[in-house]
C-alpha cells in the first residue's frame, strides 16, 4: 500500500505538488507531461487515504486462429503467423512512456502478458519487452510475471528463453485434453500437444496455471472428470476451470452448438468441487483453484479492486488518485493502436468512476472471492464510507446471500450460487 503523500515523489515536476495542484485548479497550463497527471490530483468527490497495489497488464492482440467462443480482443495473424512484432513493441514502449506521469513513484507488484497468444512472440521480442518495462518502471523484488501461452505454440528452447528473460509464471490455455472437444472448440492444438506443453512447462517453471473448460459441446460427466484428472496428474500449482458460455459477438453465439443441460453442468460443478478439494486445491474465487501459497497474485489484485495500468491494443486501466478513480481503454484494432501510439494518443476512452457506480464496481469484483474481504477495504479502495452500501448489505444479508461481521464480508453458499443476482443488487448504490 502506498501513502498518498509520496505519489509523485520521484518526479521533479511534482516535488511541489501542493502549489502546482493549486495552479492546475486555477487553470494554469504547465506545458509538460506532469500536467497530464496533476489534473487528476485536484480535489474531487472521493477521499482515498492510500493507493492500492499497482499491476501492469500488457495485451498482445494476435493469435493463429480466432476460437469460436472467444470474445477477447484477438485478431488472426497473417498467413504463416506473421505480425509486425517490432512495430508493436515500439508502440508498447511509447504507450508506457506516455502513461508514466499517471503512476510516478508507484512500484509494480505483478505483470500479466495476455492476449491473443503472447507466446507467438519471439524469444528476442519478449526479452526486449521485459527490458523496456524494467527500464521504465520500478518493479518489486518479488514481482509475479505471468505470460499466457497456447499449447500449439510451445517450443522447448523458446520457453527456456522466456524463463531466462524473467517470465516466472505461465498460464496455459489447455481447455481440454480430449481431441474431439479441442476440435469442437476450434483450438489449434491436439491432445498430444496439450500434454507436451505441460511437460515443457514443468521442465522450466515451478509456477504455472492450467486453463480448462467444461460443459463443452456433447461433453459427458466422465469426459469432464477425465480432463480434470489428467490435468491434476501433472500437479499444477493453479487451475482455472471455466464453464463454457456463449458470449455475444462470437461464432458460437451466432451458431450455438449443443451443450450439456443445466443438470449435467451442475453435476460437473459438483464433481470439480469434490476432486479439487480431495487433491489439495483451495477454491478461492469463482473459477480459480490453487495449492497453498500459489494463488494468482495478479488476478487477486483485480478482485480486491486494486489498480492496474493496461498497455497494448484494447487494454484497460484502473488508476487511483487521492480524490478520484480513473478508467481508460486503448484503441482495440492493432493498426489503429500502433498509429495512435506513434501520434502520442493511444487512449481511446477515459472516464472517472462516479460515486454512484463505485460501490457496484467494488462489489462486482470482491464478491467473486469465496473468502470475501475485510470491511475496511471498501473505504480504502473506494474513498467512501461503508454507509454508501449499508442499505444493500442489509438487504443481501436478510436474503441469506452474504455473511458479515467486523472482520469479513463474504458471499454465503447461496450467494455464490446466485452470484450475478447478488452483484446486481449493488447497481446504483
Amino acid at each position: 500500500m502506498i501513502p498518498i503523500k509520496i505519489v509523485g515523489a520521484t518526479s521533479k515536476a511534482t516535488s511541489t505538488a501542493t502549489s502546482t495542484v493549486d495552479k492546475v485548479a486555477a487553470g494554469a497550463d504547465l506545458g509538460d507531461a506532469a500536467g497530464v497527471a496533476l489534473k487528476y490530483l485536484k480535489s474531487g468527490a472521493l477521499n482515498l487515504t492510500a493507493l492500492p497495489p499497482l499491476s501492469l497488464y500488457i495485451h498482445f492482440p494476435w493469435c493463429v486462429r480466432k476460437c469460436p467462443y472467444c470474445d477477447f480482443n484477438s485478431h488472426e495473424a497473417k498467413e504463416g503467423g506473421a505480425f509486425p512484432e517490432q512495430e508493436y513493441l515500439d508502440a508498447l514502449r511509447l504507450d508506457l512512456e506516455m502513461a508514466l506521469p499517471l503512476i510516478w513513484g508507484r512500484k509494480i507488484y505483478t505483470i500479466f502478458i495476455g492476449g491473443g497468444t503472447p507466446s507467438l512472440m519471439s524469444a528476442a521480442g519478449l526479452d526486449r519487452l521485459l527490458s523496456d518495462v524494467r527500464t521504465l518502471l520500478p518493479l518489486d523484488a518479488d514481482t509475479e510475471i505471468t505470460m499466457e501461452a497456447n499449447p500449439g505454440t510451445f517450443e522447448a528452447e523458446k520457453f527456456r528463453a522466456y524463463r531466462a528473460s524473467g517470465i516466472n509464471r505461465l498460464s496455459i490455455g489447455i481447455q481440454s485434453f480430449n481431441a474431439r472437444h479441442l476440435k469442437a472448440l476450434g483450438r489449434i492444438h491436439d491432445d498430444g500437444e496439450a500434454k507436451r506443453a505441460v511437460e515443457i512447462a514443468l521442465d522450466n517453471f515451478d509456477n504455472f496455471n492450467l486453463d480448462l473448460m467444461y460443459a463443452l459441446p456433447s461433453q459427458t460427466l466422465d469426459e469432464a472428470r477425465q480432463d480434470l484428472e489428467t490435468a491434476m496428474a501433472f500437479k499444477p500449482p493453479h487451475l482455472s476451470l471455466y464453464h463454457l458460455t456463449m458470449e455475444p459477438n462470437t461464432l458460437f453465439a451466432k451458431y450455438p452448438p449443443a451443450l450439456p443441460d443445466d443438470d449435467a453442468s451442475a453435476d460437473m460443478q459438483d464433481m470439480i468441487a469434490e476432486l479439487t478439494a480431495a487433491n489439495g486445491y483451495q477454491h478461492y474465487e469463482v473459477s480459480a483453484y490453487a495449492k497453498e501459497g500459489k494463488r494468482a497474485r495478479h488476478n487477486l489484485n483485480y478482485w480486491e479492486f486494486g489498480d492496474y495500468l493496461g498497455i497494448g491494443a484494447g487494454a484497460h486501466s484502473k488508476l487511483s488518485f487521492p480524490h478520484r478513480v480513473l478508467r481508460q481503454a486503448r484503441y482495440k484494432q492493432p493498426r489503429a493502436y500502433m498509429d495512435q501510439a506513434r501520434l502520442g494518443a493511444p487512449v481511446q476512452e477515459e472516464h472517472e468512476i462516479s460515486r454512484d457506480d463505485m460501490g457496484f464496481e467494488f462489489m462486482l469484483n470482491t464478491l467473486r472471492l469465496r473468502g470475501g474481504f475485510d470491511p475496511n477495504l471498501f473505504a480504502e479502495r473506494t474513498g467512501m464510507s461503508m454507509n454508501a452500501i449499508e442499505k444493500t448489505l442489509n438487504a443481501a444479508e436478510a436474503k441469506g446471500l452474504i455473511y458479515r461481521d467486523y472482520k469479513v464480508i463474504r458471499p454465503t453458499e447461496l450467494g455464490q450460487r446466485f452470484l450475478n443476482d447478488l452483484q446486481e443488487m449493488f447497481l446504483g448504490t
